[in-house]
C-alpha cells in the first residue's frame, strides 16, 4: 500500500474541509460549538495524514507488518473519528458522536503499531 500517497491525499482532503468548515458552514451552522466539533475533525484528520506520511517512511526503513497494520488504523480513524464528527454537524444528528470514540481507538492503536513496528523491525 502507497501509504505516503494515501497521506497526502488526505491532507489536501483535510485542507479543503478545514477551509469549508471556516467558510463555508459559519452561515449555516448557528452553534459555534458545532464549528468547533467540525474543526475538531479537520484537525485529526491533518495530524493523521501527516501520521500516514511518516507509515510510508517507516515502511521504507523497518520491515514490519506492524508498519503497515498502523496506516490502515490511521486510515480507518479517519474515516471513523473524523468523519463522523463531519456528519455529526453536516446533519444535525447528536447520536454519530458515539461512533467518535471508536476512531480514536483506532489512533491510538495506530501510533502503538507504529511504534512497536520501529522497535521490532529493526
Amino acid at each position: 500500500m502507497n501509504w505516503f500517497g494515501i497521506g497526502a491525499i488526505s491532507a489536501g482532503i483535510g485542507v479543503a474541509i478545514g477551509a469549508f468548515g471556516a467558510h463555508g458552514l459559519e452561515n449555516v451552522v448557528s452553534d459555534p460549538g458545532r464549528l468547533e466539533t467540525f474543526e475538531t475533525g479537520a484537525r485529526y484528520q491533518m495530524y493523521h495524514a501527516l501520521a500516514l506520511l511518516a507509515v510510508g517512511w517507516a515502511g521504507t526503513r523497518w520491515k514490519s507488518p506492524l508498519i503497515s497494520i498502523a496506516g490502515w488504523l490511521f486510515l480507518v480513524g479517519t474515516l471513523i473519528f473524523s468523519g463522523s464528527l463531519y456528519l455529526l454537524v453536516l446533519t444535525d444528528t447528536p447520536i454519530l458522536g458515539a461512533v467518535t470514540p471508536v476512531g480514536g481507538v483506532a489512533f491510538i492503536s495506530g501510533w502503538i503499531a507504529l511504534g512497536l513496528g520501529a522497535l521490532r523491525g529493526r
